[in-house]
């Protein structure tokens, strides 16, 4: 599904018009981006989290060259959907109080 297919699909629901929406999905993107940016995580309860990962120090292998490089620690975004979210997903029944 593409932003403009999420666009559409909002808009249909909530009668609000496409531009509007349009602005909040990218408000929201926006957000989020500044957020994890700043390594700051974003907790949605019931859909999942935004968050950061960091990767260790790696080397690689070129198999053509046959060289080493040595790729950096870096960090990356990641997102962990709720354990609800990957109950619905997989259409297995959760207990929403434990």
């Amino acid at each position: 599904m593409t932003k403009a297919e999420i666009v559409t699909k909002i808009a249909k629901r909530t009668g609000l018009d496409k531009d509007v929406v349009l602005v909040v999905v990218e408000q929201f993107m926006g957000a989020v981006k500044e957020s994890l940016v700043n390594e700051e995580p974003v907790f949605l309860r019931g859909f999942g989290s935004f968050i950061i990962k960091e990767r260790a120090t790696k080397v690689a292998r070129n198999i053509s060259k046959e060289t080493s490089i040595v790729i950096p620690a870096h960090n990356i975004p990641a997102f962990k959907p709720a354990k609800s979210f990957i109950a619905q997903v997989s259409g297995e029944i959760v207990n929403e109080e434990a």
